[in-house]
């Protein structure tokens, strides 16, 4: 089954024990939690960790207009920008010092490079994710359904643990980054 809005929001309403939904927009009380909840849920999920399938690099077009202070230039986002790991200059991701303002990053480098984590279309969530998602979902979808803090809390816990588990796989899918630059490893030669 192809990952949608609609199915992985389905599949958290079937582990609290509510009817799946056929549309976002049906009009049952369901329908209504998943439509208001599901996208902010994804986002923050996705912005919570450098995800692998959901970070990217781009060269950021330059603005003419020209920030007010601190910075000399303002730099046009990505489309599907969640959130900046790192800038740089000359085809490197990190090193430049930056901020994000306005919907805008303020830099004072020319150019610049982001790494940064994106929006993704769910159906290149890996499954690891996807069942993260699917208890997040579950947590925030239980206590306006059912009315339960209590089955709430216990969700939001397992949903917790889901999100470490996920961590770990996503974390073993690419070499560790050396520390580069650290004092106390430099002064020891």
């Amino acid at each position: 089954m192809s990952l949608t809005p609609l199915a992985l929001c389905s599949r958290a309403l079937l582990r609290i024990g509510a009817q799946p939904i056929a549309s976002l927009q049906e009009g049952t009380a369901e329908a209504e939690v998943a439509a208001n909840l599901y996208p902010a849920t994804r986002d923050a999920l996705l912005s919570a960790h450098p995800w692998t399938f959901a970070t990217g690099q781009s060269a950021l077009p330059r603005l003419s207009a020209v920030p007010h202070a601190e910075y000399a230039h303002a730099f046009q986002l990505p489309p599907g920008f969640l959130r900046v790991l790192s800038a740089g200059t000359q085809g490197r991701g990190r090193g430049t010092p930056y901020r994000i303002q306005d919907g805008r990053l303020l830099a004072d480098a020319e150019a610049v490079t982001i790494t940064y984590v994106f929006r993704p279309e769910e159906s290149a969530f890996p499954p690891f994710f996807a069942a993260c998602l699917v208890a997040r979902l579950a947590a925030e979808f239980c206590l306006p359904l059912t009315e339960s803090a209590s089955r709430a809390e216990v969700l939001f816990r397992l949903a917790e643990s889901e999100l470490r588990q996920a961590r770990l796989i996503d974390s073993q899918q690419a070499t560790p980054m050396a520390l580069e630059g650290f004092p106390l490893v430099d002064v020891r030669g």
